[in-house]
């Protein structure tokens, strides 16, 4: 069977099977993984939180302004806040102000630290794509998966049809006493034979859905139906010769992977400079406005002067401002440095280290792609040749030239052939789509 033919066939099974059943093109079922893909949601949670924390770190800058009000009650010896005498009476007192701070310089710590969270947001922003290109090329290679079966699926119908016939050939044979009872058991077993692999497949291709199901998270179904594509046996186009540095180097620049590590790189630099400057002294302005209320101030006539007055002559205000200078903390703060020295190296050999998996992941893709090119045409001839090897068998059968053992694996060989051509061609299709992508074709609708 040519792919035209095995194309047609897939399309008719899967019309046969429910003409009301959606059809899922590859596009749909990622898109529609992605958007309710449980794990991805992990991703965008750390995105958003580190979005947050970038925000607040540019808040960082503003003055800090807090108020303060109280209410006690003195009882026994206390100091009279009028004249700073000591009294044994009971009174009480309110208190209120309102006060502020500043970071006039700190080391630049507040700036490091911005820069240095802006990175790590556009770092989960990467990783988070990443996960979603992840997730799509599971959904493609569960997508494929079913292609796959559904193939083996119409090669193990024909091989049924053909057993099926010559089953009923022999049948008849054996009633006009040309041929023994023997050669219709024989017939038979490669008959049941042939069943028990197209259920044995029909079974694989429930599990494959299922596979898709559970990546796209499609919840209360067992079946899906994708569209069926016409496979190529031969490169797409503009596949004809790959090198691996080239798309290295594509890949390297669109690449959320590498982005990620290329940002954490950068924020590990700036936590650093961030860290240093706990080295350096630190200058804050403060300033506040205040007033209160005691019970124990009164008037030349010594009663308790009102709240009211009191809260307007009992106002003060102080500004000043706070150096610190850092002499000695047991050496933490340089212990901190380097600590920090550490992550970024780390953070760089991490960046190493992903780019060196990217790069052999395409060197594997492009010797992939030269080995199953091929492949798929050797296959082709090969399943050809089976072809025409299965045919002259069978004309000899119902000649009675050979028996139906010999007929059985002449079959077998070319339903063989058929299975290989089908895997090479969609293992070559999977991998030229996987190379599209590392070259930067837009293979997934993914925004």
């Amino acid at each position: 069977m040519n792919s035209k033919l095995l194309f047609f066939s897939i399309a008719f099974l899967l019309f046969s099977k429910g003409i009301s059943q959606k059809v899922w093109t590859l596009d749909e079922c990622i898109t529609y993984a992605i958007e309710h893909n449980l794990q991805l949601n992990e991703f965008e949670f750390n995105t958003q939180s580190n979005k947050e924390t970038y925000r607040q770190s540019i808040r960082n800058l503003l003055p800090v302004i807090n108020g303060f009000a109280d209410y006690s009650i003195n009882f026994g010896r206390s100091i009279n806040p009028e004249d700073n005498s000591f009294v044994n009476t009971e009174f009480f007192s309110n208190n209120y102000s309102l006060q502020s701070s500043f970071d006039v310089f700190q080391g630049f710590q507040k700036i490091n630290n911005i820069k240095a969270s802006k990175f790590l947001y556009k770092a989960t922003q990467q990783e988070s794509l990443q996960q979603k290109y992840l997730l799509a090329f599971r959904v493609m290679t569960a997508y494929y998966d079913i292609q796959f079966i559904e193939g083996l699926i119409v090669i193990a119908e024909e091989q049924v049809e053909i057993s099926q016939t010559n089953y009923d050939l022999v049948k008849k044979q054996v009633e006009l006493g040309v041929m023994a009872g023997a050669d219709l058991y024989e017939a038979e077993s490669l008959l049941y034979a042939d069943k028990l692999l197209l259920t044995q497949n029909e079974n694989r291709l429930k599990a494959a859905k299922l596979i898709l199901l559970q990546a796209m998270n499609v919840e209360g179904e067992s079946d899906i139906s994708v569209q069926p594509e016409f496979i190529s046996a031969g490169p797409s186009e503009g596949m004809e010769t790959v090198v691996s540095d080239s798309i290295f180097i594509t890949a390297k620049g669109f690449m959320p992977s590498i982005k990620a590590q290329t940002y954490r790189v950068k924020a590990a630099k700036k936590q650093l400079a961030a860290t240093r400057g706990n080295l350096y002294p630190s200058i804050t302005l403060n300033g506040g406005i205040g007033t209160g209320y005691f019970e124990t101030i009164v008037d030349t006539l010594g009663n308790t002067v009102p709240f009211r007055d009191q809260f307007r002559d009992n106002t003060f205000r102080f500004i000043g401002a706070r150096l610190n200078v850092p002499i000695f903390n047991g050496w933490a703060s340089r212990s901190q440095v380097k600590q920090q020295k550490i992550a970024l190296e780390r953070a760089k050999n991490t960046a190493k280290v992903t780019e060196q998996e990217l790069f052999q992941i395409i060197q594997q893709l492009v010797q992939e792609h030269d080995a199953l090119v091929s492949e798929t045409a050797q296959t082709e001839r090969g399943m050809q040749s089976q072809r025409l090897a299965f045919s002259i068998a069978q004309k000899r059968y119902e000649k009675g030239m050979i028996n139906a053992i010999e007929l059985g694996q002449a079959k077998t060989l070319f339903a063989t052939a058929q299975n290989q051509n089908l895997q090479a061609q969609l293992r070559l299709r999977v991998n030229n789509s996987t190379l599209d992508f590392y070259r930067g074709l837009p293979i997934f609708n993914i925004n």
